[in-house]
């Protein structure tokens, strides 16, 4: 009520400040404190300011007046003015560019103030140029796969999960009483990765992909002597990027990490060696049963790891049917987007035997004070939660708003659902191959593979065609000099098979164009 009985005279203030900014712009007025006295606001001595001073507070009081209404500095609860001068006078700096100095290094400071946007544009203006510069991206299709895959993220999920603060704010659920249902969401996604897999536990997410990997690697140095068998193996068909963060964290674990040919490698005689990473389907797109490879393992001590496609797994055989230790692997591509890379689910699966080992937490059933069955935060595993020189981890434990939705994903599609997903991304695979057999185009196989095909462009240079293609808006990965690999999923269509094969054809793939 207060401030509609003040409407009135906020509205002739400004009509006054509109007035006196307006002549300022042509001729200067005879008397401003006449012309903002008829205005009926306050009277102002005339001879407090001179007329420029005058015409210079009325422009800045019209600035401030016309500001954005949605700034965010007004609604931040950060330290008043007054208060970083106490603070600053307490711990002994003249200003905070004063403690700046004191506190970091010169070397790593910018000194040159950053190209920011004027702060005056509020949040629907900062909305409206980060809308504008992502428009400035280039929206192709995308073949590239490598762990990374278009998914179809369901819209109940994307709106009630996804886009729900309930779910997407949510910490460790320390509190099991107000966390029984994010708790029975994990326990499903324990329970997807334990059946994808075929293995006995998995924990309710990793970070990615690679880290789980370097995790899966420090899980069997617990497991074995490290001190007597300190290499780990990786094959060069595991995903590159796995691979980079791989060998530096075996850097600073101490193993010594060997990348090479797990086809020719001889396991046997590698008596320091205390486990191996292959990739299922492999970066190439290949399937390959690795029951001589485990056997080889298992006859010298050492532990076989599988990183896994849980999409193939739907259909393909698990890799507890060809003796894997542990499987691991990323959740992406269950109804989680590619963002910019990343982030996305990982999952890490073992034995029972080794649940004391393995990093990340567990959630598990219990009873409650009445006797019914409730969820529970029942191992943690990170030096946060128990002493460091027991602690199975070091780095973020989960993706747990990510799982969800993979878990979620599932229970959405059902089995039917995830199998119907798997073969129409095996039919694509499929479709494209025999069209590259009409275009008499060398594929690295015919039937041992799941969403990814691997073709030959020689006598092209395998890099000058992605290029071509990339200007068609069409993502494709150049394995090699004279090889590249295509990789399909439930976002693709039949039409997205006749572009690319048409596009290839036009580089003089097949001796096309």
């Amino acid at each position: 009520v207060a401030a509609l009985r003040e409407a009135p005279a906020t509205r002739a203030v400004a009509a006054g400040l509109v007035r006196t900014a307006t002549l300022s712009g042509g001729r200067r007025p005879k008397s401003t404190a006449a012309a903002v006295t008829s205005t009926g606001s306050a009277q102002h001595t005339s001879g407090a300011f001179s007329s420029d001073q005058k015409v210079e507070k009325a422009s800045t009081d019209l600035k401030e007046l016309l500001m954005a209404t949605d700034l965010f500095a007004g609604r931040h609860l950060g330290p008043s003015p007054a208060e970083v001068e106490e603070m600053c006078r307490i711990i002994g700096c003249k200003d905070l560019e004063d403690l700046m100095k004191q506190t970091i290094p010169a070397q790593v400071r910018r000194e040159q103030a950053l190209d920011l946007p004027d702060a005056s544009i509020g949040e629907s203006g900062a909305l409206e140029l980060l809308k504008s510069i992502v428009a400035k991206n280039v929206i192709a299709t995308n073949f590239i796969g490598m762990g990374y895959h278009g998914t179809l993220v369901p819209g109940v999920i994307s709106r009630n999960l996804l886009e729900n603060p309930g779910w997407y704010t949510a910490y460790t659920p320390y509190q099991a009483e107000i966390s029984q249902g994010r708790m029975e969401s994990i326990i499903n996604f324990q329970t997807l990765v334990s059946e994808l897999t075929g293995m006995e536990v998995a924990n309710a997410s990793l970070l990615d992909e690679g880290s789980a990997g370097a995790e899966a690697m420090a899980m069997i140095a617990r497991t074995v002597n490290s001190k007597t068998k300190n290499q780990f193996f990786v094959s060069e068909k595991v995903h590159p990027q796995t691979i980079d963060l791989m060998k530096l964290r075996a850097h600073y674990f101490g193993m010594d990490l060997i990348v090479g040919d797990h086809h020719s490698t001889d396991f046997k005689s590698m008596n320091k060696l205390c486990g191996a990473l292959v990739q299922y389907p492999d970066t190439d797109g290949l399937l390959f049963d690795y029951s001589g490879l485990s056997e080889a393992l298992h006859s010298n001590g050492a532990h076989l790891v599988v990183a896994a496609d849980p999409l193939a797994l739907v259909a393909v055989k698990p890799p507890s049917e060809f003796g894997a230790d542990v499987v691991i692997g990323s959740m992406q591509r269950f109804g989680v987007p590619m963002w910019f890379g990343g982030p996305s689910a990982a999952y890490l699966a073992t034995s029972k035997k080794q649940v004391r080992r393995m990093p990340g937490r567990i959630i598990g059933e219990s009873l409650d004070r009445l006797g019914n069955p409730a969820y529970r935060l029942t191992l943690q595993t990170r030096e946060q939660h128990i002493r460091l020189d027991k602690a199975t981890s070091n780095v973020c434990t989960a993706q747990v708003l990510l799982a969800n939705m993979a878990a979620m994903y599932a229970v959405y599609h059902r089995t039917d659902g995830l199998k119907k997903i798997a073969r129409k991304v095996h039919g694509l695979a499929q479709l494209f191959t025999r069209e590259l057999g009409k275009a008499g185009v060398a594929v690295a196989s015919t039937d041992a593979f799941f969403d990814t095909v691997s073709f030959d462009v020689a006598p092209l240079n395998a890099a000058t065609v992605v290029e071509q293609l990339q200007a068609k808006k069409l993502n494709l990965r150049a394995l090699d000099s004279k090889r590249i690999s295509a990789s399909f999923d439930e976002s693709h269509m039949e039409e997205d098979i006749t572009t690319l094969v048409s596009a290839l054809k036009a580089a003089g793939v097949g001796g096309g164009a």
